[in-house]
């Protein structure tokens, strides 16, 4: 499918509450509020760290993070910040760790009680939209037969509440790591509130970057059979996805990192992609190297015009910024995205 540049103009634009600013300083919300609305964009995705950072500072005291009357409280106040500054909150982000816990575990009871907390919190701040990362739980905690139904039992109560389910593939996930992975997922979940939060960041950092190597590239094949094996499954993509089952597009890109990151996870269970993805994701066009323009183009073949949702954590190309002018970046980021949307329709420099 051809792109119509006039068609472009109606994608609504959002920005992740959780991503202006540095990764490891990040500003007061409402001074992010403030340049996400004034650089023009509509929404935002609220963060649950922002919820429990700003509850902090209202109320004066460290939230529970299962302290859902709190949260719920706290979730208001930023609901009525952001009709102040004309800003919808298009998701809440980011639910993780859920699906596929074994029976009677522990973590399979907490999931659940997160989900009925966080529909609370939904509820409370007035979206209509939970993003989902495909877990990053190890696979000997896991009975995969569980995934499945657990997605299809968390639909049905997001569905009570006339609410979405936006099932996102980590690139570092135990069992999930690719679009087609969580696209097969959403398939079989079969719930008609159940749709893909695409990423161009973990689509493009997990079937064509890699932190762990030198060039920054996967290097199980050669570089032209890396390149042919990605554009072969983008335009898989842009075939099989329909329209209507992507609920957004997140748009950043990756710094190639300063020396490969060890293969290992961390102290903190992180896999090298994870801590890529949390400090190493400037705006397109501002010095990553990933094929964003292409993952971008293909989600548009088909036929989607929903949310570009702008989510970076630009930690500098050496991961260590600490300061950043919000204003200044939330402005780039719009600029950013008419560029993006021109070189996606072939008119770039016109």
């Amino acid at each position: 499918m051809s792109i119509n540049i006039a068609t472009l103009n109606t994608i609504p634009t959002s920005y992740a509450s959780c991503s202006l600013g540095s990764p490891s300083n990040p500003p007061p919300l409402l001074d992010r509020l403030d340049a996400i609305s004034s650089a023009g964009f509509s929404a935002i995705e609220l963060s649950f760290p922002d919820i429990l950072s700003f509850g902090k500072k209202t109320l004066g005291h460290e939230i529970d993070p299962k302290n859902y009357d709190e949260l719920c409280q706290v979730a208001s106040e930023i609901g009525k910040e952001c009709q102040k500054r004309k800003l919808g909150i298009m998701m809440l982000q980011p639910f993780s760790n859920f699906e596929g816990w074994k029976e009677e575990s522990d973590g399979r009871k907490d999931a659940f009680e997160r989900a009925k907390g966080w529909i609370r919190i939904m509820q409370a701040c007035g979206c209509d939209m939970l993003q989902v990362g495909s877990t990053d739980t190890t696979m000997e905690k896991l009975d995969k037969s569980k995934i499945i139904p657990d997605l299809r039992a968390l639909a049905d109560m997001l569905k009570e509440h006339g609410f979405k389910l936006a099932y996102e593939n980590w690139c570092w996930s135990s069992h999930a790591p690719d679009w087609k992975d969580v696209w097969q997922i959403v398939k079989e979940v079969d719930r008609n509130n159940v749709g893909l939060c695409l990423d161009t960041f973990q689509t493009a950092g997990g079937e064509w970057g890699d932190p762990t190597t030198h060039s920054g590239l996967l290097e199980d094949v050669s570089r032209e059979e890396l390149e042919k094996r990605f554009q072969k499954s983008l335009e898989e993509l842009s075939q099989t996805v329909p329209k209507d089952k992507i609920y957004l597009l997140q748009i950043s890109d990756a710094y190639k990192v300063p020396s490969p990151l060890s293969t290992e996870a961390d102290d903190s269970g992180l896999r090298p992609r994870g801590r890529w993805s949390h400090d190493f994701r400037p705006l397109p066009f501002n010095g990553g190297y990933l094929p964003v323009v292409d993952v971008a183009r293909v989600v548009l073949k088909t036929g989607f015009r929903g949310w570009f949702s702008y989510e970076v954590f630009d930690g500098g190309s050496d991961g260590k910024r600490t300061e950043v002018d919000i204003v200044a970046y939330a402005q780039a980021a719009k600029s950013v995205h008419k560029q993006l949307l021109l070189e996606c329709a072939g008119v770039e420099g016109k």
